[in-house]
C-alpha cells in the first residue's frame, strides 16, 4: 500500500469540495480548482465531507504510483484554495530589472531588448521593487511552472552570479582564471 496514497485528506473549514464521476472540483477563498484523476484509481468523499479517501482497484505499478499522485495533487488543491502557493525571485546583475505593466511582466536581464511576458490566468504577480518578483496563486502547478519559466529565461550564472534565482537560493560561485 501506498504510504502517501492511504492517508486520509482533511478538508479544511471554508473549502467546499465535490466529486463528480472522477473530476474533483476544490472551491475556497483564494479560487476554484478542478482534476479529472486516472481510471487507476477512486476517490470518496465521506459522509460529513471532512476527508477524502482514494483507494486504487489494484496492485499494479501504475496503479501504485497514480495512488499517492492523486492523493497529493488533491492535497496541493485543498491546501492551495484555502492558503495560496507564492515564490518569490531575485534578480541581481547590474542594470536587471522587472517591471509591471498591465497584464505584462517586463524583464531587463542583459539582452538587447526587454522581454515581456504575458502573465498566465489565475496568477497574481507583484514587483515590491526592480529586483524582486513574487508570483503568488492558488494552482501549485501554475505558480512553479511560471517561477521556473522565468528563472530560465536567465539562470545565474556560475561566475558573478548574475541572473534570476529563487529567494534564499545559493549558487556555488567558480573561481576565474586569475585562481590558478
Amino acid at each position: 500500500m501506498s504510504r502517501v496514497g492511504k492517508a486520509p485528506i482533511p478538508v479544511v473549514d471554508g473549502v467546499k469540495v465535490s466529486i463528480e464521476n472522477r473530476t474533483v472540483h476544490v472551491e475556497g477563498p483564494k479560487g476554484k480548482l478542478s482534476f479529472t484523476h486516472r481510471e487507476e484509481v477512486s476517490l470518496a468523499l465521506s459522509e460529513d465531507g471532512k476527508t477524502i479517501v482514494v483507494s486504487r482497484e489494484n496492485d499494479e505499478r501504475d496503479s501504485r504510483a497514480y495512488h499517492g499522485l492523486t492523493r497529493a495533487l488533491v492535497n496541493n488543491m485543498i491546501l492551495g484554495v484555502k492558503n495560496g502557493y507564492e515564490k518569490k525571485l531575485e534578480i541581481i546583475g547590474v542594470g536587471y530589472l522587472a517591471a509591471i505593466k498591465g497584464k505584462v511582466l517586463q524583464l531587463r536581464v542583459g539582452f538587447a531588448n526587454e522581454l515581456h511576458l504575458d502573465i498566465p490566468e489565475g496568477l497574481d504577480v507583484v514587483c515590491p521593487d526592480q529586483t524582486h518578483v513574487n508570483i503568488k496563486g492558488c494552482d501549485k502547478q501554475a505558480v512553479g511552472q511560471f517561477a521556473a519559466y522565468i528563472r530560465s529565461l536567465r539562470k545565474p550564472e556560475p561566475y558573478k552570479g548574475k541572473g534570476v534565482r529563487y529567494l534564499g537560493e545559493k549558487i556555488k560561485l567558480k573561481p576565474g582564471k586569475s585562481a590558478t
